[in-house]
């Protein structure tokens, strides 16, 4: 049982925001429509942004973008997506570098081919409150209470519409916690009140401390990027039941394995790194575990853009993008007037201190529950390895049903994915085959013998 520290509220909050999605009534609110987006081409769908209140009468919000489906919106299922970080935001990596409709680039806005607005009605959020543009009057307030509540009620179209949830990396955590916010709401809910929740769908993600970081050192190794004096000392003082990650001898191997990526990106091992922020990005100093003792730093990365090749730039452009004046008043944004920059990776947010050691027993549990779950990971992504998420799906036991093949591997109620030469940021990597994996996904459809290119 997970204590209800600042994540389980957040997820608390999301889920009331589902449930009023469910019973509210009314038209369309129009004004956090988006017109006149700075370098935006024309579309054939409406896209809104702006914020939602956390609390009445608290100088508390968050900031939203969302997206209607390309084609017949009114058809289609609406997926809320979520980044990690902790204390990353979902519009300037998830909506402006990986599945979003528009890509931020060197050049300005492209339109991005695989949207995955194309295959949904698609709702970026930036959480908890101190990322991105959502904000607080006190900077160590940073819980979310009650989230999307005012959103939900400008936007009541969906009531039975099917209702997904997909993340990367930390949302390993938060996508499974919500979900199960949602599974139990829903056994006590009233007919109005009950929200179509069919699924989620994560991503390179950390969903068990210990395999987590078993995974992470075995992949450097067979990967060559440590020695074997690194590895052995690493899993000595940090892996299982000998290792003590609070230990000098734990941080003291930690810091030679760290080493070890110097020059590399530990979030895309093969490709190379972006100079102008090497200094600042490349080698995080800290534990990792990524949970309670770790800053959201450590999980900052770069990705790639689909159109124009490889840029491993990007995140700059994405900051001074959403830094000017002109991008926020037609987002509707920074109407508070924050006190510093935006940016990817919040710089209010210190240190996330609320972090279960595994969401295993919640992903096992809505498994048995008859919810449709996918995991998939890129395979060139070091941080959060396909080694790890294989220990940490293998820890479950679940019946294996169909063996791994290059797509998937099936088990009981559960799909997982690989998908090659992807790093962490999977969309932004494969954005083809990223997209074809979401829609088979969302059709409940097994996936294919292979992906055409």
């Amino acid at each position: 049982m997970v204590a209800l520290g600042s994540v389980a509220r957040l997820l608390l909050g999301l889920f009331f925001a589902a449930r009023l999605l469910q019973n509210a009534r009314g038209q369309w609110d129009e004004s956090d429509l988006v017109t006149g987006l700075p370098g935006q081409a024309a579309v054939g769908f409406r896209h809104y942004a702006g914020y939602a209140d956390v609390r009445p009468g608290e100088e508390k919000a968050l900031f939203y973008w969302f997206f209607e489906a390309e084609d017949a919106p009114e058809k289609k299922p609406l997926l809320l997506w979520l980044n990690g970080g902790p204390g990353c935001s979902s519009v300037a990596y998830g909506a402006a570098q990986e599945l979003g409709p528009f890509l931020v680039q060197a050049r300005g806005l492209t339109l991005n081919p695989y949207a995955w607005n194309k295959a949904a009605n698609l709702l970026f959020l930036e959480a908890p409150v101190g990322v991105g543009f959502s904000y607080t009057n006190r900077t160590t307030d940073l819980d979310s209470h009650a989230f999307l509540l005012n959103w939900f009620r400008k936007y009541p179209r969906f009531r039975s519409r099917d209702f997904y949830i997909a993340g990367e990396s930390y949302a390993g955590h938060y996508v499974p916690q919500l979900a199960n916010l949602i599974y139990e709401g829903n056994r006590r809910a009233s007919k109005d009140s009950y929200i179509n929740f069919k699924g989620f769908m994560i991503g390179n993600a950390v969903i068990n401390d210990e395999t987590d970081i078993q995974g992470m050192v075995d992949y450097a190794w067979s990967h060559a990027i440590i020695s074997d004096k690194v590895y052995h000392s690493f899993r000595r003082a940090c892996v299982g039941s000998a290792g003590n990650e609070s230990s000098e001898a734990c941080d003291s191997a930690m810091k030679a394995f760290m080493r070890g990526y110097d020059g590399i990106d530990i979030y895309s091992i093969y490709t190379p790194v972006c100079l102008s922020s090497l200094s600042r990005r490349l080698a995080p100093k800290t534990n990792p575990r990524g949970g309670a003792a770790a800053p959201h730093k450590f999980w900052r990365h770069r990705p790639i853009t689909p159109r124009a090749g490889y840029d491993p730039c990007t995140e700059d452009y994405v900051e001074k993008y959403f830094n000017r004046k002109d991008v926020q008043r037609a987002l509707h944004a920074n109407l508070t007037r924050l006190g510093y920059p935006y940016s990817s990776c919040s710089s209010v947010i210190e240190e996330w201190k609320d972090s279960a050691e595994t969401v295993l027993p919640i992903i096992r549990k809505l498994i048995d529950a008859g919810l449709r779950v996918w995991v998939y990971s890129g395979d060139t992504d070091g941080r959060v390895p396909v080694t790890s998420t294989r220990y940490s799906i293998n820890k479950m036991k679940l019946t294996v049903k169909e063996e791994w093949r290059a797509w998937s591997h099936r088990r009981q109620g559960l799909t997982f994915a690989t998908l090659r030469g992807a790093g962490h940021q999977v969309p932004a990597f494969a954005p083809d085959r990223s997209l074809s994996l979401l829609s088979h996904f969302l059709a409940g459809e097994r996936l294919p013998a292979s992906h055409p290119r």
